[in-house]
Formats: C-alpha cells, structure tokens, sequence
C-alpha cells in the first residue's frame, strides 16, 4: 500500500496553467453527443442546454484541476467530483433526454422488461446506495485510486446508478412513470439517510480511511484527518440539504396542481348553475 500511494503521487502537481485532459473521459462524452445529436430533431432547446450543462459539468468534473485534487491530493475533492456527478450531472442529463429520444429503444426485445426492473422506485432507491456505500468502503475505494482503469469503472457505476436514482423524480417516459408529488417527497427522504450513514462513518473515523491520501503532498495545510472529516462533511451536509431543496420544490408542484385542479373544478361547478 506504501509503494502504491508512492507511486501514485509521483510528479503530482497542480498547475493554475495546465489543465490535464483524460482521453477517456472525451471519448465517454464524444459518444454521448453522438447519440444525441443522431436524433436532434427530437429535442428542444431547453432539454439540449440542460444535456449539454450537463456535459460540461461532467467533463470539468473528471478533467483538470478538480480531478487532479481528488486523485492526487485531497480526499474532500473527490467527494466533491462525486456529488456533482450524482447530483448535477445526472438529474440535467435526464432532464435533457426527451422521452421521444428514449422510447426507440424499448422496442428492442426484453429492454422493457429490463427497464421496468431497473426503474422501480425501490430498486433505484437499493442500486444507488449500494453502489455508493460499496465503493467508499476502504479496500474498494483504495483499490480505485491505484488502478486507472477501475476509477473509471467506479465513476462510470456512480453516473449510472446516479441516473437510476433521479429516474422515479424526474422520468421523461410515461412507460416508466415517475411517483407521485407524495411519493417523491418520501423517496428524496429516505435518500438522504444512506448517505448520511456513510459521511458520519467517514467524518467520526479514528483513523485514516484511505491511505493513498495520508502520502499526498499537503495541501493549504490541511492534514490527513482534517481532510477525510471535511469529506465527509461535504457528502453529508450539502448531499443532505441538496436533497431537501429538491423535496421543498416537489411540495411547492404539488401544491401549485393542486390549486390548478381546485380552480378548474370550481370553473366547471360555476357554468353548471
């Protein structure tokens, strides 16, 4: 584990100059643009800006002065890497992803069957906390910081249980419905409990949890402990008041529907006398 966190921070630097690019990462989002602009005629203005936002997040996120922080430096930067792919990058990718774009493929054989599965509020709910509980357990999270090509495996996992996540609030396709304005409250409630089990087991650790970082070059003067505890902090505060704010919003929907649906009742109550 020595020579690993050694090895992994040899010619670390940080440049305000020099912003290091990943080819992974532009290939992932090539392709993804790909994709979407084969079906462009699909989608309107506001679903490209959000997809396309949410590109630019996602790319600034695994590229550049972020990514080489929370590689190779502090832990606390890499919490903050993933709670902008799991709380900005994926909620504005379906946002812009029209319904229409989508649907093609649940003509493919068993993709409706696989999709309904997969959507099903409290299998989102389980996917994404697993994934999210698993990979911050030391010997995975340490294991991703010493091979490459498994960090990319673990920030594709997060993206794409991220996305499963926000499906039952924000669901484009009637085929896979959303939950109602009630039901979604109740979920972005339960979503944040996991996650504030995991920050307060980080944050309360006695020790450090994730080697790699206690051999980095110092940064700002933060120290090892201090580092993992504002990690922790970060997933568990802003994660936690992330979730609520969202939680307001669906209360303020549902109750702007509801007022809607009173005023046309009553409209229709009127004429009738």
């Amino acid at each position: 584990m020595v020579l690993a966190a050694a090895l992994l921070h040899t010619g670390a630097r940080i440049s305000p100059t020099a912003i290091t690019v990943h080819p992974s990462t532009v290939i992932g989002i090539v392709g993804l643009i790909a994709l979407y602009e084969w079906r462009r005629h699909v989608a309107g203005i506001a679903p490209r800006v959000a997809f396309y936002v949410a590109l630019v997040v996602m790319f600034f996120s695994l590229n550049g002065w972020l990514h080489d922080l929370s590689d190779e430096y502090l832990f606390s930067a890499h919490m903050v890497q993933h709670l902008l792919l799991a709380l900005v990058v994926a909620p504005l990718m379906i946002m812009g992803t029209p319904g229409e774009l989508l649907r093609p493929a649940l003509g493919l054989s068993g993709v409706m069957r696989v999709a309904t599965w997969l959507t099903k509020p409290a299998h989102c709910f389980a996917i994404f906390n697993v994934v999210v509980a698993a990979w911050h357990l030391p010997p995975a999270y340490n294991y991703a910081l010493a091979h490459h090509p498994i960090h990319i495996v673990q920030h594709l996992m997060f993206l794409v249980a991220s996305v499963l996540m926000w499906w039952p609030i924000l669901s484009p396709l009637p085929e896979l419905p959303r939950l109602s304005y009630p039901g979604q409250m109740l979920y972005l409630f339960l979503m944040s409990i996991p996650m504030a089990i995991v920050s307060v087991y980080i944050s309360y650790a006695d020790t450090v949890l994730y080697p790699m970082y206690a051999y980095a070059p110092r940064v700002w003067g933060i120290s090892p402990m201090s580092d993992q505890m504002i990690g922790g902090l970060i997933m568990w505060i802003p994660g936690g008041l992330f979730f609520y704010t969202i939680i307001s919003i669906v209360f303020f929907r549902w109750q702007q529907r509801d007022g809607a649906e009173t005023s046309a009742a009553a409209q229709v109550d009127w004429r009738t006398i």
